[in-house]
């Protein structure tokens, strides 16, 4: 597995706990960051996992109300917390982080939801990631 694959799935746990937990992602980022301390082996997977997280953090407002402009009809609160979670991760991924093609960043939420979440969910979390990618910015 690579490591920008792990660290997908180390910032998806970080951001579905502290919704879960109903913490703040200041506070699971730095729970992440003790732990993360620990274990040197996994740095190369902590640091891009940190710089999810620090992104969904700074532009939260925004990635929500992108996402809530692109799943019609879905409110952020109406999704499951896993989805919102690999919506929240791939959508700062697509509008800031440039370095990562959009069919990557499609591809792995896609690869999350399949293992992780509901039998619809691939489809719909590739739906509303495809229309961000697809959308003018």
């Amino acid at each position: 597995m690579s490591s920008r694959r792990k660290a997908r799935k180390r910032a998806l746990d970080i951001l579905f706990a502290a919704d879960l937990r109903q913490e703040s992602l200041t506070e699971a980022l730095e729970a992440e960051a003790a732990r993360a301390a620990s274990e040197p082996d996994r740095e190369a997977s902590w640091l891009y996992a940190r710089e999810i997280v620090d992104g969904v953090l700074d532009n939260g407002v925004v990635i929500d109300e992108t996402i809530e402009t692109h799943a019609r009809g879905w409110t952020i609160a109406r999704m499951p917390a896993v989805d919102r979670a690999i919506l929240r991760m791939g959508t700062w991924e697509l509008l800031y982080n440039p370095d990562v093609p959009s069919s990557v960043v499609v591809s792995e939420a896609v690869e999350l939801a399949t293992s992780l979440s509901t039998d619809d969910s691939p489809t719909f979390i590739n739906g509303v990631l495809g229309a961000i990618a697809a959308a003018p910015r």
